[in-house]
Protein backbone atom coordinates (compact mmCIF):
# COMPACT_ATOMS: atom_id res chain seq x y z
CA UNK A 1 0.00 0.00 0.00
CA UNK A 2 0.93 3.47 -0.64
CA UNK A 3 2.95 5.29 2.17
CA UNK A 4 0.66 6.31 4.79
CA UNK A 5 0.96 9.98 5.06
CA UNK A 6 1.25 10.59 0.98
CA UNK A 7 -1.18 13.20 -0.19
CA UNK A 8 -1.37 14.80 3.55
CA UNK A 9 0.55 17.48 3.84
CA UNK A 10 1.05 18.33 7.46
CA UNK A 11 0.40 14.84 9.16
CA UNK A 12 1.65 15.92 12.52
CA UNK A 13 -1.67 17.95 12.77
CA UNK A 14 -3.68 14.59 12.05
CA UNK A 15 -5.88 13.11 14.85
CA UNK A 16 -6.06 9.43 14.67
CA UNK A 17 -5.21 8.39 10.89
CA UNK A 18 -5.50 4.84 9.61
CA UNK A 19 -5.59 3.07 6.09
CA UNK A 20 -6.40 -0.12 5.68
CA UNK A 21 -6.21 -2.29 2.52
CA UNK A 22 -9.06 -3.37 0.41
CA UNK A 23 -9.37 -7.41 0.90
CA UNK A 24 -9.30 -9.42 -2.25
CA UNK A 25 -12.73 -9.23 -2.83
CA UNK A 26 -12.65 -5.96 -3.67
CA UNK A 27 -9.39 -4.86 -4.78
CA UNK A 28 -10.49 -3.81 -8.05
CA UNK A 29 -13.11 -1.48 -6.92
CA UNK A 30 -11.03 0.26 -3.79
CA UNK A 31 -7.62 1.17 -3.70
CA UNK A 32 -7.77 1.45 0.48
CA UNK A 33 -9.72 2.27 3.25
CA UNK A 34 -9.27 5.64 5.04
CA UNK A 35 -10.45 6.47 8.84
CA UNK A 36 -9.86 9.37 10.71
CA UNK A 37 -10.84 9.78 14.13
CA UNK A 38 -11.00 13.05 16.32
CA UNK A 39 -11.75 14.35 19.58
CA UNK A 40 -11.65 18.55 19.46
CA UNK A 41 -11.61 19.95 22.27
CA UNK A 42 -15.05 22.73 22.43
CA UNK A 43 -14.43 25.91 20.47
CA UNK A 44 -10.95 24.55 18.59
CA UNK A 45 -11.00 23.70 14.85
CA UNK A 46 -8.22 21.16 13.62
CA UNK A 47 -7.65 22.01 9.79
CA UNK A 48 -6.37 19.14 7.70
CA UNK A 49 -4.82 19.95 4.54
CA UNK A 50 -4.65 17.54 1.47
CA UNK A 51 -3.27 17.08 -1.76
CA UNK A 52 -5.48 14.44 -2.52
CA UNK A 53 -5.30 11.48 -5.20
CA UNK A 54 -6.80 11.76 -8.25
CA UNK A 55 -9.77 9.25 -7.22
CA UNK A 56 -13.41 9.78 -6.41
CA UNK A 57 -14.41 8.26 -2.95
CA UNK A 58 -16.97 7.40 -0.84
CA UNK A 59 -17.19 8.24 2.62
CA UNK A 60 -19.04 7.78 5.57
CA UNK A 61 -19.75 9.92 8.46
CA UNK A 62 -22.33 9.55 11.37
CA UNK A 63 -24.60 11.81 9.66
CA UNK A 64 -24.71 10.80 6.15
CA UNK A 65 -22.96 9.22 3.36
CA UNK A 66 -21.27 11.36 0.77
CA UNK A 67 -19.96 11.23 -2.31
CA UNK A 68 -17.12 13.05 -3.05
CA UNK A 69 -15.57 13.79 -6.95
CA UNK A 70 -12.00 14.13 -7.90
CA UNK A 71 -10.09 17.16 -6.93
CA UNK A 72 -8.52 20.02 -9.02
CA UNK A 73 -5.99 21.37 -6.47
CA UNK A 74 -5.43 20.99 -2.74
CA UNK A 75 -8.05 21.11 -0.36
CA UNK A 76 -8.53 21.44 3.35
CA UNK A 77 -11.33 19.47 5.75
CA UNK A 78 -11.92 21.15 9.41
CA UNK A 79 -12.67 19.08 11.72
CA UNK A 80 -14.80 19.88 15.05
CA UNK A 81 -15.46 18.08 18.26
CA UNK A 82 -16.09 15.09 18.38
CA UNK A 83 -16.19 11.95 15.04
CA UNK A 84 -15.25 9.97 12.66
CA UNK A 85 -15.65 9.28 9.20
CA UNK A 86 -14.77 6.13 7.16
CA UNK A 87 -13.89 6.83 3.74
CA UNK A 88 -13.16 4.44 0.46
CA UNK A 89 -10.55 5.84 -2.09
CA UNK A 90 -12.41 4.30 -5.66
CA UNK A 91 -10.77 3.10 -8.16
CA UNK A 92 -11.07 3.97 -11.63
CA UNK A 93 -13.61 0.76 -12.20
CA UNK A 94 -16.07 1.31 -9.27
CA UNK A 95 -16.71 5.06 -10.44
CA UNK A 96 -19.71 3.96 -12.66
CA UNK A 97 -21.46 2.81 -9.97
CA UNK A 98 -22.04 5.96 -8.28
CA UNK A 99 -21.71 8.78 -11.51
CA UNK A 100 -21.73 8.51 -15.27
CA UNK A 101 -19.70 11.94 -15.44
CA UNK A 102 -17.25 12.01 -12.61
CA UNK A 103 -15.79 15.70 -14.40
CA UNK A 104 -19.11 17.17 -13.29
CA UNK A 105 -18.40 16.05 -9.71
CA UNK A 106 -15.04 17.87 -10.03
CA UNK A 107 -14.09 19.64 -6.23
CA UNK A 108 -17.35 18.46 -5.44
CA UNK A 109 -19.19 16.88 -2.99
CA UNK A 110 -22.97 15.15 -2.95
CA UNK A 111 -24.63 13.29 -0.72
CA UNK A 112 -25.27 9.91 -1.90
CA UNK A 113 -28.47 7.47 -0.87
CA UNK A 114 -27.01 4.75 1.24
CA UNK A 115 -28.87 4.19 4.73
CA UNK A 116 -28.56 0.84 4.84
CA UNK A 117 -23.96 0.97 4.35
CA UNK A 118 -24.41 4.21 7.08
CA UNK A 119 -26.01 2.14 9.39
CA UNK A 120 -23.79 -1.07 9.17
CA UNK A 121 -20.55 1.22 9.72
CA UNK A 122 -22.19 3.23 12.15
CA UNK A 123 -22.71 -0.09 13.89
CA UNK A 124 -19.34 -1.16 14.06
CA UNK A 125 -17.33 2.02 14.54
CA UNK A 126 -19.64 2.81 17.71
CA UNK A 127 -19.02 -0.80 18.77
CA UNK A 128 -16.82 -0.80 22.07
CA UNK A 129 -14.83 -3.86 20.90
CA UNK A 130 -11.10 -3.67 22.34
CA UNK A 131 -10.12 -1.71 19.05
CA UNK A 132 -11.41 -3.60 16.20
CA UNK A 133 -14.03 -1.14 15.47
CA UNK A 134 -12.11 -0.37 12.15
CA UNK A 135 -11.77 -3.91 10.64
CA UNK A 136 -15.60 -4.08 11.55
CA UNK A 137 -16.01 -1.09 9.67
CA UNK A 138 -14.40 -2.02 6.61
CA UNK A 139 -15.60 -5.35 6.49
CA UNK A 140 -19.65 -3.61 6.47
CA UNK A 141 -18.19 -1.53 3.85
CA UNK A 142 -16.63 -4.01 1.98
CA UNK A 143 -20.27 -6.24 2.24
CA UNK A 144 -22.19 -3.19 0.79
CA UNK A 145 -20.03 -2.91 -2.21
CA UNK A 146 -20.13 -6.27 -3.46
CA UNK A 147 -24.06 -6.28 -2.79
CA UNK A 148 -23.68 -2.75 -5.22
CA UNK A 149 -21.12 -4.24 -7.59
CA UNK A 150 -22.08 -5.44 -11.17
CA UNK A 151 -20.73 -8.49 -12.93
CA UNK A 152 -17.50 -8.96 -14.21
CA UNK A 153 -15.49 -5.57 -15.07
CA UNK A 154 -15.29 -4.70 -18.67
CA UNK A 155 -11.77 -4.72 -20.55
CA UNK A 156 -12.34 -0.94 -20.55
CA UNK A 157 -12.53 -0.63 -17.37
CA UNK A 158 -9.49 -2.40 -16.69
CA UNK A 159 -7.74 -0.17 -18.76
CA UNK A 160 -9.09 2.47 -16.65
CA UNK A 161 -7.86 0.81 -13.61
CA UNK A 162 -4.16 0.14 -15.14
CA UNK A 163 -3.92 3.57 -16.52
CA UNK A 164 -4.40 5.29 -12.52
CA UNK A 165 -1.35 2.04 -11.60
CA UNK A 166 0.65 2.99 -14.64
CA UNK A 167 0.31 7.02 -13.26
CA UNK A 168 0.86 5.74 -9.78
CA UNK A 169 3.77 3.87 -10.02
CA UNK A 170 6.00 4.84 -12.90
CA UNK A 171 8.11 8.07 -11.99
CA UNK A 172 9.71 7.98 -15.90
CA UNK A 173 5.92 8.48 -17.45
CA UNK A 174 6.24 12.45 -17.79
CA UNK A 175 4.44 12.75 -21.02
CA UNK A 176 0.77 11.33 -21.97
CA UNK A 177 2.09 10.31 -25.28
CA UNK A 178 4.35 8.19 -22.78
CA UNK A 179 1.68 6.59 -20.33
CA UNK A 180 -0.06 5.88 -24.20
CA UNK A 181 2.70 3.53 -25.03
CA UNK A 182 3.03 2.15 -21.62
CA UNK A 183 -0.13 0.56 -21.92
CA UNK A 184 -0.30 0.06 -25.95
CA UNK A 185 -3.24 2.30 -26.80
CA UNK A 186 -3.61 5.98 -28.77
CA UNK A 187 -4.19 9.11 -26.79
CA UNK A 188 -7.42 9.47 -27.51
CA UNK A 189 -8.44 5.88 -26.05
CA UNK A 190 -6.62 7.18 -23.11
CA UNK A 191 -8.29 10.63 -23.06
CA UNK A 192 -11.76 9.10 -23.04
CA UNK A 193 -11.32 6.73 -21.07
CA UNK A 194 -9.80 8.59 -17.89
CA UNK A 195 -12.67 11.60 -18.85
CA UNK A 196 -15.27 8.31 -18.33
CA UNK A 197 -14.02 6.48 -15.60
CA UNK A 198 -11.86 9.56 -13.29
CA UNK A 199 -13.15 12.49 -14.59
CA UNK A 200 -9.41 14.19 -14.69
CA UNK A 201 -7.42 14.61 -18.03
CA UNK A 202 -4.74 12.28 -18.16
CA UNK A 203 -1.98 14.93 -17.70
CA UNK A 204 -3.51 16.16 -14.47
CA UNK A 205 -3.46 12.80 -13.33
CA UNK A 206 0.50 12.69 -14.00
CA UNK A 207 1.39 15.99 -12.14
CA UNK A 208 -0.58 15.19 -9.45
CA UNK A 209 1.48 12.23 -8.70
CA UNK A 210 4.27 14.95 -8.99
CA UNK A 211 2.84 17.32 -6.76
CA UNK A 212 2.38 14.71 -4.34
CA UNK A 213 6.02 13.35 -5.02
CA UNK A 214 7.38 16.25 -4.56
CA UNK A 215 5.65 17.28 -1.48
CA UNK A 216 6.57 13.59 0.08
CA UNK A 217 10.42 14.66 -0.61
CA UNK A 218 10.44 18.47 0.76
CA UNK A 219 8.64 16.71 4.06
CA UNK A 220 10.74 13.72 4.64
CA UNK A 221 14.34 15.32 3.30
CA UNK A 222 14.03 18.92 3.80
CA UNK A 223 17.92 19.75 3.29
CA UNK A 224 17.19 17.90 -0.46
CA UNK A 225 17.91 20.95 -3.41
CA UNK A 226 15.00 21.43 -4.77
CA UNK A 227 16.14 22.29 -8.12
CA UNK A 228 17.63 18.56 -8.31
CA UNK A 229 14.06 17.64 -7.16
CA UNK A 230 12.88 19.29 -9.97
CA UNK A 231 14.94 17.27 -12.35
CA UNK A 232 14.29 14.00 -10.76
CA UNK A 233 10.63 15.00 -11.16
CA UNK A 234 10.66 15.63 -14.68
CA UNK A 235 10.15 19.36 -14.09
CA UNK A 236 12.38 21.56 -16.84
CA UNK A 237 13.71 23.14 -13.87
CA UNK A 238 13.29 24.39 -10.27
CA UNK A 239 10.85 27.58 -11.21
CA UNK A 240 7.98 24.64 -13.08
CA UNK A 241 8.17 23.19 -10.18
CA UNK A 242 7.57 26.49 -7.94
CA UNK A 243 5.16 27.36 -10.63
CA UNK A 244 3.17 24.24 -10.44
CA UNK A 245 3.53 24.24 -6.09
CA UNK A 246 1.64 28.02 -6.43
CA UNK A 247 -1.14 27.34 -9.30
CA UNK A 248 -2.42 24.19 -7.78
CA UNK A 249 -1.41 24.32 -4.02
CA UNK A 250 -1.27 27.79 -3.30
CA UNK A 251 2.50 28.13 -1.78
CA UNK A 252 5.84 27.68 -2.99
CA UNK A 253 8.17 24.67 -2.45
CA UNK A 254 10.02 26.57 0.11
CA UNK A 255 7.06 28.37 1.87
CA UNK A 256 5.84 24.72 2.42
CA UNK A 257 9.55 23.13 3.60
CA UNK A 258 9.27 26.03 6.52
CA UNK A 259 5.58 25.27 7.00
CA UNK A 260 6.31 21.60 8.22
CA UNK A 261 9.90 22.10 9.54
CA UNK A 262 7.73 24.38 12.29
CA UNK A 263 5.12 21.51 13.24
Amino acid sequence: MESSFKGILYPARLPAFHRLPAPASVAELVQWFWIPEWDIEPGRTSRQHLIAYPSCNLVVQPDGVAFSGPSTRAAHRDLRGKGWAVGALLRPAAVPLFTDDPGSLRDTEVDFPAEKLRLSVSDAMNAHDGGTHRERAVEAFVGWLASVAGPAMSEEAVLANRLMDVVASDASLVRVEDVASALAVSTRTLQRVAKKYIGLSPAALIRRRRLQDAAERARLDPGVDLSVLAAELGYADHAHLTNDFRKYLGFTPSTYRQAVAGD
